[in-house]
Protein backbone atom coordinates (compact mmCIF):
# COMPACT_ATOMS: atom_id res chain seq x y z
CA UNK A 1 0.00 0.00 0.00
CA UNK A 2 1.43 3.41 -0.91
CA UNK A 3 2.20 5.83 1.87
CA UNK A 4 -0.50 8.51 1.98
CA UNK A 5 0.45 12.16 1.78
CA UNK A 6 0.78 14.06 5.02
CA UNK A 7 -2.20 16.14 5.94
CA UNK A 8 -5.66 16.09 4.47
CA UNK A 9 -6.17 14.78 0.96
CA UNK A 10 -8.51 16.40 -1.52
CA UNK A 11 -10.34 13.11 -2.07
CA UNK A 12 -11.43 10.33 0.22
CA UNK A 13 -8.71 7.91 -0.82
CA UNK A 14 -5.41 8.07 -2.70
CA UNK A 15 -7.02 6.70 -5.85
CA UNK A 16 -9.80 9.28 -5.66
CA UNK A 17 -7.23 12.05 -5.23
CA UNK A 18 -5.31 10.83 -8.30
CA UNK A 19 -8.52 10.94 -10.34
CA UNK A 20 -9.36 14.43 -9.10
CA UNK A 21 -5.87 15.71 -10.00
CA UNK A 22 -6.01 14.07 -13.44
CA UNK A 23 -9.45 15.55 -14.17
CA UNK A 24 -8.44 19.02 -12.99
CA UNK A 25 -5.23 18.90 -15.05
CA UNK A 26 -7.29 17.84 -18.08
CA UNK A 27 -9.61 20.81 -17.59
CA UNK A 28 -6.64 23.15 -17.06
CA UNK A 29 -5.01 22.04 -20.32
CA UNK A 30 -8.31 22.19 -22.19
CA UNK A 31 -9.57 25.58 -21.01
CA UNK A 32 -6.34 27.25 -19.71
CA UNK A 33 -8.00 28.06 -16.37
CA UNK A 34 -9.97 26.34 -13.62
CA UNK A 35 -11.94 27.85 -10.75
CA UNK A 36 -11.56 25.67 -7.67
CA UNK A 37 -10.81 25.74 -3.96
CA UNK A 38 -7.47 26.95 -2.72
CA UNK A 39 -6.46 23.54 -1.34
CA UNK A 40 -7.12 21.77 -4.64
CA UNK A 41 -5.30 24.46 -6.62
CA UNK A 42 -2.24 24.20 -4.38
CA UNK A 43 -2.20 20.43 -4.91
CA UNK A 44 -2.77 20.81 -8.67
CA UNK A 45 0.06 23.30 -9.31
CA UNK A 46 3.07 20.95 -8.96
CA UNK A 47 1.14 18.15 -10.68
CA UNK A 48 0.35 20.28 -13.74
CA UNK A 49 3.78 21.89 -13.89
CA UNK A 50 5.45 18.50 -13.95
CA UNK A 51 3.21 17.43 -16.83
CA UNK A 52 4.07 20.63 -18.69
CA UNK A 53 7.77 19.88 -18.17
CA UNK A 54 7.20 16.50 -19.82
CA UNK A 55 5.37 18.29 -22.62
CA UNK A 56 8.38 20.54 -23.17
CA UNK A 57 10.56 17.48 -23.79
CA UNK A 58 8.20 16.46 -26.56
CA UNK A 59 9.45 12.92 -27.11
CA UNK A 60 7.38 9.75 -27.28
CA UNK A 61 8.38 8.54 -23.82
CA UNK A 62 7.24 11.84 -22.29
CA UNK A 63 3.94 11.64 -24.16
CA UNK A 64 3.38 8.13 -22.82
CA UNK A 65 4.19 9.23 -19.26
CA UNK A 66 1.63 12.02 -19.53
CA UNK A 67 -0.92 9.62 -21.03
CA UNK A 68 -0.53 7.46 -17.90
CA UNK A 69 -1.81 10.38 -15.82
CA UNK A 70 -4.30 11.99 -18.23
CA UNK A 71 -6.54 9.75 -20.30
CA UNK A 72 -8.01 12.47 -22.52
CA UNK A 73 -6.05 12.33 -25.80
CA UNK A 74 -7.22 15.75 -26.97
CA UNK A 75 -5.93 17.41 -23.78
CA UNK A 76 -2.57 15.64 -24.12
CA UNK A 77 -2.38 16.65 -27.79
CA UNK A 78 -3.08 20.27 -26.87
CA UNK A 79 -0.45 20.10 -24.13
CA UNK A 80 2.24 18.89 -26.52
CA UNK A 81 1.32 20.99 -29.58
CA UNK A 82 0.10 24.33 -28.14
CA UNK A 83 0.98 24.73 -24.47
CA UNK A 84 4.51 23.26 -24.38
CA UNK A 85 5.85 25.40 -27.28
CA UNK A 86 4.53 28.53 -25.52
CA UNK A 87 6.39 27.49 -22.35
CA UNK A 88 9.62 26.48 -24.15
CA UNK A 89 11.69 29.46 -22.98
CA UNK A 90 10.09 29.72 -19.54
CA UNK A 91 12.26 28.05 -16.87
CA UNK A 92 9.32 27.28 -14.58
CA UNK A 93 6.26 28.88 -13.05
CA UNK A 94 3.83 27.74 -15.71
CA UNK A 95 0.71 28.34 -13.59
CA UNK A 96 -0.68 31.28 -11.65
CA UNK A 97 -3.07 31.11 -8.68
CA UNK A 98 -5.32 34.15 -8.13
CA UNK A 99 -7.66 34.43 -5.15
CA UNK A 100 -11.30 35.33 -5.76
CA UNK A 101 -14.36 35.73 -3.51
CA UNK A 102 -15.18 32.81 -1.20
CA UNK A 103 -17.79 30.28 -2.24
CA UNK A 104 -21.29 31.30 -1.30
CA UNK A 105 -22.52 28.06 0.23
CA UNK A 106 -19.75 27.10 2.65
CA UNK A 107 -17.45 30.15 2.50
CA UNK A 108 -14.58 28.03 1.15
CA UNK A 109 -11.64 30.09 -0.18
CA UNK A 110 -11.85 30.02 -3.98
CA UNK A 111 -9.09 30.65 -6.50
CA UNK A 112 -8.52 30.63 -10.23
CA UNK A 113 -5.55 28.56 -11.38
CA UNK A 114 -4.50 29.41 -14.92
CA UNK A 115 -1.68 28.81 -17.33
CA UNK A 116 0.76 31.68 -17.77
CA UNK A 117 0.64 32.09 -21.55
CA UNK A 118 2.46 35.43 -21.79
CA UNK A 119 5.74 35.28 -23.63
CA UNK A 120 8.75 34.97 -21.36
CA UNK A 121 11.11 37.75 -22.31
CA UNK A 122 14.87 37.50 -22.07
CA UNK A 123 14.74 40.83 -20.27
CA UNK A 124 13.15 39.17 -17.24
CA UNK A 125 15.97 36.64 -16.99
CA UNK A 126 18.56 39.38 -17.53
CA UNK A 127 17.07 41.44 -14.72
CA UNK A 128 17.20 38.41 -12.40
CA UNK A 129 20.84 37.78 -13.32
CA UNK A 130 21.70 41.46 -12.72
CA UNK A 131 20.00 41.42 -9.32
CA UNK A 132 21.92 38.29 -8.36
CA UNK A 133 25.20 39.90 -9.50
CA UNK A 134 24.42 43.00 -7.44
CA UNK A 135 23.79 40.89 -4.34
CA UNK A 136 27.06 39.05 -4.89
CA UNK A 137 28.94 42.35 -5.30
CA UNK A 138 27.45 43.71 -2.07
CA UNK A 139 28.51 40.57 -0.20
CA UNK A 140 32.04 40.80 -1.66
CA UNK A 141 32.26 44.48 -0.70
CA UNK A 142 31.09 43.67 2.81
CA UNK A 143 33.72 40.94 3.07
CA UNK A 144 36.42 43.28 1.68
CA UNK A 145 35.47 46.19 3.97
CA UNK A 146 37.10 44.76 7.13
CA UNK A 147 40.25 44.04 5.07
CA UNK A 148 40.26 47.68 3.82
CA UNK A 149 40.28 49.00 7.41
CA UNK A 150 43.53 47.15 8.10
CA UNK A 151 45.41 48.57 5.05
CA UNK A 152 47.71 51.58 5.60
CA UNK A 153 46.70 55.09 4.55
CA UNK A 154 46.97 56.04 0.91
CA UNK A 155 49.33 58.89 -0.19
CA UNK A 156 46.41 61.07 -1.34
CA UNK A 157 44.97 61.04 2.17
CA UNK A 158 48.26 62.24 3.72
CA UNK A 159 48.29 66.00 4.17
CA UNK A 160 50.87 68.51 5.37
CA UNK A 161 50.41 70.46 8.57
CA UNK A 162 49.30 73.54 6.62
CA UNK A 163 46.16 71.77 5.40
CA UNK A 164 47.31 71.50 1.77
CA UNK A 165 48.44 68.29 0.17
CA UNK A 166 51.98 67.70 -1.06
CA UNK A 167 50.88 68.23 -4.68
CA UNK A 168 49.51 71.71 -3.85
CA UNK A 169 52.75 72.70 -2.10
CA UNK A 170 54.88 72.01 -5.18
CA UNK A 171 52.93 74.41 -7.41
Amino acid sequence: MPTPTKGARVGGSPSHERLIMANMATQLFTYDRVTTTEAKAKRLRPYAERLISFGKRGDLASRRRVMRKISDKSAVHRLFTEIAPDMAERPGGYTRITKIAPRKGDNAPMVVIELVREAYSAKQSTVKEAEAATKRAVKEDAAAAPAADVTPETPAATETSGGASKADGDA
